[in-house]
């Protein structure tokens, strides 16, 4: 359960379970996580004979965006396999439920949680190599399609 405070928690300090009760392992740190949003589409309707001439808006679908994960290229084949099951169309593996944990300032407590369920990859991209040198990391990038978000 969340606790209300009068200053926001940082964003920096997260866990991203990719693997139902993965708990506390962790396999590759992610450096981003962006996406995470539910909409609630509006269905507009209006009585042909109502008197005034306004619309009700009734909730109809709602939809989780996609969420995009960004880490370091560490030479882990995980999210490739997870890729791979996807594309070879076994939605048993392909689909999983994620945990996206937002952590305190000491790593000790888990503040707030998003579980993504029936999520899928749907796109990967790989790191941008450049030949000029540098100090910048080569990044793999993984989107997935969720079916929705629940926050806990």
């Amino acid at each position: 359960m969340p606790v209300c405070r009068q200053t926001p928690y940082s964003a920096f300090n997260f866990l991203v379970e990719l693997e139902p009760g993965q708990g506390q392992e962790v396999v590759a740190g992610f450096s981003e996580v962006s996406g995470l949003n539910a909409e609630v589409t509006i269905a507009e309707y209006r009585n042909g004979n109502n008197r005034t001439n306004y619309v009700s808006k009734i909730p109809g679908m709602h939809k989780a965006g996609d969420v995009t994960l960004k880490r370091g290229v560490i030479g882990a084949e995980n999210i490739w396999q997870w890729l791979d099951a996807a594309r070879a169309g076994n939605m048993a593996d392909a689909k999983r439920d994620i945990v996206v944990k937002m952590l305190s300032e000491d790593r000790g407590d888990t503040v707030l949680s998003w579980k993504l369920r029936g999520a899928l990859p749907i796109k990967w991209t790989g790191p941008t190599l450049t030949a000029k040198g540098g100090s910048d990391v080569a990044m793999e990038e993984l989107v997935l399609a969720v079916e929705t978000i629940d926050q806990e």
